[in-house]
């Protein structure tokens, strides 16, 4: 019984389960509620607003306990979102997650970390999770998707552009000290200056007045353009690959449909399941998965439910 009723606490506070009524009542519910926090956030800080402080102070006290117990609720029902896991490894697990994170970032500023308070805008990141910016896939799930495609590439650029960085800032070191040592008084003191016109931002407070130092300029300038193009193509290219992928899931649906679609029922083994185990089980991947009429690109900690189908090179066992 106990079981059952946490199984349908979680899938209420499922966000995005379109078709349940009350999930998407609770959703829309809580996107209220975290506009009101940052809307009496924001207000606090015009005097105008002095006089109703206290009112100010009970919402937002209010808004911070829904947010507590959403969050506790969450942790209670953390091992149907990890399957695979024991409820406190599930709570862990969770805890650590991105979602954990955001949550419990959005809670502390109130209690502990008053100098925090711009962590409670990172809960509108939710809010986006509601919305489908295409019926045909998850908007989040493909950015997600990209940057873990491309992680090597994209630290390989980065790494890059720090090197650039710190040659440069040692660079402008040794031909402007002697000329401004108020303002490069040592090695750290050129990382502002590198990194400003690495980015060609130009800010203008620290800048080079030796011609060598106005040499180094031109050329690390062109370097940095180049360099800060490096991530920007390298993403580009992942989101193009990753719409190809999509396109050709969608077109494989349609041709191949009576021999890669499975739809899951109730009861199944693998209601409840994330797509990571559900994969393992049947030693393939899942490609996509149809639900409430959209097309979804599934991460490995998406969770399979009843009523999904989904689509893989082969059938389900």
């Amino acid at each position: 019984m106990e079981k059952n009723r946490r199984k349908r606490i979680f899938e209420i506070i499922q966000i995005g389960n379109r078709g349940d009524a009350i999930s998407r009542f609770l959703d829309y519910f809580i996107v209220i509620v975290i506009f009101v926090n940052i809307a009496v956030l924001f207000m606090e800080t015009f005097e105008v607003f002095e006089p109703y402080m206290t009112v100010l102070k009970i919402i937002e006290a209010v808004t911070i306990g829904i947010f507590i117990v959403e969050y506790i609720l969450r942790l209670w029902t953390a091992d149907f979102l990890y399957p695979g896991y024991s409820r406190i490894k599930a709570a862990g697990r969770f805890i650590i997650s991105f979602d954990g994170v955001v949550d419990l970032l959005t809670i502390l500023p109130f209690f502990f970390l008053s100098g925090f308070v711009g962590f409670r805008i990172l809960r509108v990141v939710r809010i986006f999770r509601l919305f489908r910016v295409n019926a045909s896939y998850d908007s989040f799930n493909v950015i997600a998707n990209v940057f873990k495609k491309k992680k090597n590439q994209i630290f390989s650029s980065v790494f890059i552009i720090l090197m650039l960085m710190l040659v440069s800032s040692l660079c402008i070191y040794s031909a402007e000290h002697e000329a401004q040592p108020e303002l490069y008084k040592n090695a750290f003191s050129g990382i502002w200056w590198s990194l400003s016109t690495i980015f060609t931002v130009g800010y203008g407070d620290i800048y080079p007045i030796t011609p060598l130092g106005q040499i180094m300029t031109v050329v690390i300038t062109f370097l940095g353009v180049g360099a800060v193009a490096i991530p920007t193509g390298i993403i580009s290219a992942g989101f193009v690959e990753e719409y190809r992928e999509i396109a050709r899931a969608s077109r494989q649906s349609e041709e191949v449909r009576h021999t890669m679609i499975e739809f899951i029922s109730e009861g199944s083994p693998y209601d409840g399941m994330n797509v990571k185990e559900a994969e393992r089980k049947i030693s393939c991947d899942i490609m996509a998965i149809q639900r409430d009429g959209e097309l979804i690109v599934p991460v490995d900690t998406t969770t399979i439910r009843a009523g999904d189908t989904l689509i893989s090179h082969r059938f389900l066992e």
